[in-house]
C-alpha cells in the first residue's frame, strides 16, 4: 500500500465550473486516473503532484459527489484512493433576448439541420483526447474582456431555451479572436445557431468554442498556439448582434469559461 491519502479529500466547485485536482506524487507512481462521472480522465504530473481538470456542469446536484482515483505503479500493482467533489448550488438570472423569429420556430429543414450539428457537436465533446495538449496557463480570447451572461436561462422571442453555456465577450465586426490554449481544431465551420464556428481540443477533454465569427482563420486538423488568431468576430448565427461566444466543455459539462483562465 501506498501512503497518498487515507482517508477522502474533499474539493469544492460551483455548479458551472472547472475544477483542478492535485495530488502528491509517491515513489513508484507511474501514471494517475481520474474516474468522474463514468468518464477516466488522464492525470499529468507537474512536478511533485499529479494533477487533473474537472468540468462541474451547470445542471450537476449540489452535494458530495465521489470520484476515483486510480495510482499505477511501476511494478504493475494499482491502488485506488477515494477523493470527493462538494458542489456547491450558484444561482443564475434569467435573460430575455429578442431575435428572428427563424431561430426560435424553426422550419422542418432547419430543426434537421440544428439537430444534425447538435450530434456532430455533442460527438466532439464526449471525445476525450488522452494527451495534453495545452502547454501554458488558459487565457481570455481578447485580452481583458469580461463576461458575466454565462448560465442565465434564456427566453427567446418569450419562449424559454437552455441555460446559456458559454461567456459573450463585447467585440465589434473584425476584431481577432485568440485561442484560450494551445489545441488541436476539431470543427471549423458555419452552424446554425452558432455561425461561423471554431472548436479547439485541448486534451483530456478539454474543448474550447469560438462562435459567430464573421471569419474563420483555422481549418480543421491544424494545431494552433495559445493567442493565435483564430477567427475575426462577428454577427453570424442566432444573435442579437456582433460578439464573441466563447464557451468551454470540460468532459462534457457546460463550464464558465472564466473559471478556467489561469489553470495551467
Amino acid at each position: 500500500m501506498i501512503g497518498l491519502f487515507l482517508v477522502a479529500v474533499v474539493f469544492s466547485a460551483n455548479q458551472g465550473s472547472a475544477v483542478q485536482l492535485a495530488f502528491p506524487h509517491e515513489p513508484g507512481v507511474k501514471s494517475v486516473e481520474i474516474v468522474w462521472n463514468n468518464k477516466k480522465i488522464p492525470g499529468f504530473r507537474i512536478n511533485d503532484a499529479w494533477s487533473s481538470i474537472l468540468g462541474v456542469d451547470l445542471d450537476t446536484k449540489p452535494g458530495e459527489h465521489k470520484i476515483d482515483v486510480v495510482f499505477t505503479m511501476e511494478d504493475g500493482r494499482v491502488e485506488k484512493r477515494d477523493a470527493v467533489i462538494k458542489v456547491v448550488e450558484k444561482k443564475y438570472p434569467t435573460t430575455e433576448l429578442k431575435v428572428d423569429d427563424k431561430y426560435v420556430e424553426l422550419s422542418k429543414t432547419d430543426l434537421a439541420r440544428a439537430n444534425r450539428e447538435s450530434k456532430e457537436t455533442e460527438a466532439i465533446y464526449a471525445t476525450i483526447t488522452k494527451e495534453m495538449l495545452w502547454d501554458e496557463a488558459f487565457t481570455i480570447p481578447i485580452p481583458g474582456r469580461t463576461g458575466t451572461n454565462f448560465g442565465h436561462r434564456r427566453i427567446f422571442n418569450g419562449e424559454p431555451r437552455a441555460p446559456h453555456a458559454g461567456a459573450d465577450l463585447r467585440a465589434t465586426t473584425g476584431t481577432p479572436i485568440h485561442s484560450t490554449n494551445r489545441g488541436r481544431v476539431v470543427l471549423a465551420k458555419s452552424l446554425f445557431f452558432t455561425g461561423n464556428t471554431v472548436i479547439l481540443d485541448h486534451g483530456l477533454g478539454i474543448y474550447s468554442l469560438y462562435a459567430h465569427l464573421s471569419r474563420i482563420n483555422v481549418k480543421r486538423g491544424e494545431m494552433v498556439n495559445n493567442g493565435q488568431v483564430v477567427g475575426l468576430a462577428g454577427a453570424t448565427g442566432r444573435v442579437t448582434g456582433p460578439h464573441l461566444h466563447w464557451g468551454m466543455r470540460v468532459q462534457g459539462a457546460r463550464v464558465d469559461p472564466f473559471t478556467l483562465v489561469g489553470i495551467n
